[in-house]
């Protein structure tokens, strides 16, 4: 089974085609914005031009418009290629990712959030989430946070905040797909951008 993965939720923009667990190749950018631009180009550049079996794409939290742009893609190819479409979680793959460096450690997962926000998430020991993904101010991530080793692209702010544990400056990055746990895939992939929208209707609309 050949498997797609598309990550353009954060800063970084990242691809892979895998053949059952087994990297055939892929490609991570740190770009911060221009995701739309780079992204199939990214795919098309990949064997067959990525065409694979299942499309698995972050679906957040993280960028309102990188979020988009990777389901979209994931929609758009999964209908051309009659393949199934299923999404993870960005914060769910950073943490297999410090975990693969770090097993059988809880883990702490701090990424940037929107209007000076954090998303946080804190993982057990045997990788199993704590709580939901929640988008906090940096000093109350720091009230939250207890773990001895948090990862993320806000780590390290956050570690200076506590005065303790170990930072990892990590994204998500779709090349190490293989380390989420099968578990942790969405079937029905939607948008989640771990906060309330900005703008809301008008009471009387509403």
């Amino acid at each position: 089974m050949r498997r797609l993965v598309i990550d353009s939720a954060t800063e970084a923009c990242s691809v892979a085609l895998f053949e059952n667990d087994e990297l055939i190749a892929g490609e991570c950018l740190t770009l911060g914005r221009g995701h739309a631009e780079r992204l199939v180009p990214m795919i098309a550049a990949l064997p067959e031009k990525g065409r694979a079996d299942v499309i698995a794409v972050d679906i957040g939290p993280g960028s309102f418009t990188g979020i988009r742009v990777g389901l979209a893609a994931a929609r758009a190819l999964g209908l051309a290629w009659n393949a199934r479409v299923a999404g993870y979680e960005s914060l769910g793959l950073v943490a297999a990712m410090a975990r693969d460096q770090h097993p059988d450690t809880a883990i702490d997962v701090c990424m940037t959030g929107g209007h000076g926000e954090w998303f946080f998430q804190p993982f057990a020991a045997d990788g199993e989430p704590l709580a939901p993904v929640i988008s906090l101010s940096p000093n109350a991530a720091a009230t939250q946070s207890g773990a001895a080793l948090v990862a993320g692209s806000q780590a390290q702010a956050l570690t200076e905040l506590r005065g303790s544990a170990r930072a990892l400056d990590m994204r998500p990055d779709a090349r190490t797909f293989a380390l989420l746990r099968t578990g942790r895939l969405i079937a029905d992939p939607r948008p989640s951008y771990g906060r309330a929208p900005d703008a809301r209707l008008p009471l009387a609309a509403a």
